[in-house]
């Protein structure tokens, strides 16, 4: 019966997991031939494109997230106090959640073109044409795909800690408003820790989706900001050469785990550091 309940879940693993995952090791490391072959693996580390895509994609990840943490811990906290319009300000604010990558894209480049709506604002003030999405400003570009990102994802953060953050139990907030803590005390002792396995599931997949950022970037910038999931569709669709495309998607895969794996063993509770 265990078994049986568990069915739908190893079905999934092994259909829609396990069997790509043996697919993109096949591909990585066998010829079109069925020969064990090392030939892609130098193909990626001689392309010009890999170290600044494995750059730009953690430095995203390692910019964004924390910022997105940041907001999202701020907004829940606010929200929580059922402050007026709170439900409005939900709805609203949840929106890019139903947009799709490339639409959430667009909307930020017609907003940071040379002739977007920013650059009109800034014009019409006396002020000089900023070019957020030249590639002689590399800079300006990594921002641009910061800020898009932010607006985009940072929701799915959000809903994640406000829903872990009306879970916890107002006795003990209120306990300790009676022994005299304060608001930051109660935030530290009490709140975060029991925020602890909200914020490691708002990360896990926050981290999951930044390491497979694609179409922001492609958008924006184009391949004068490369990522690892863009030089992986580039690969497959322009190159035609899936094999080192299946390279880009382990080397995703890895980083992804492995991040992943340091997020459980430092967000750990205290009552579980023995199991």
């Amino acid at each position: 019966m265990p078994y049986l309940l568990i069915s739908p879940a190893l079905v999934y693993l092994v259909f829609f997991i396990g069997y790509p995952l043996i697919q993109a090791i096949l591909l990585a490391f066998f010829d079109d031939m069925g020969r064990p072959t090392l030939e892609y693996i130098q193909i990626l580390l001689n392309d010009i494109y890999f170290s600044d895509a494995v750059k730009y994609t953690l430095l995203l990840a390692s910019v964004a997230i924390p910022i997105q943490l940041a907001i999202a811990v701020a907004l829940a906290l606010l929200i929580n106090t059922k402050i007026r319009g709170y439900n409005a300000f939900l709805y609203i604010y949840t929106i890019p959640l139903v947009l799709s990558d490339i639409a959430a894209a667009t909307i930020w480049y017609t907003l940071l073109a040379s002739y977007g709506l920013i650059n009109r604002v800034i014009i019409s003030l006396g002020g000089e044409k900023i070019y957020f999405l030249s590639s002689r400003h590399p800079e300006l570009q990594f921002f641009s795909i910061v800020v898009a990102e932010v607006w985009r994802a940072t929701a799915i953060v959000f809903v994640i800690v406000l829903a872990g953050l009306q879970t916890i139990p107002r006795d003990l907030i209120e306990a300790a408003e009676v022994f005299g803590a304060t608001a930051l005390q109660r935030l530290r002792h009490i709140v975060l820790p029991l925020l602890k396995p909200s914020i490691q599931a708002a990360l896990l997949i926050r981290t999951l989706f930044a390491m497979q950022v694609f179409a922001t970037a492609w958008v924006l910038t184009g391949r004068s900001i490369p990522v690892l999931a863009g030089e992986a569709y580039y690969w497959y669709t322009e190159l035609l050469n899936p094999h080192v495309a299946a390279i880009y998607g382990l080397i995703i895969a890895g980083i992804t785990i492995v991040i992943g794996i340091l997020y459980i063993k430092f967000l750990r509770l205290k009552h579980l550091e023995g199991v």
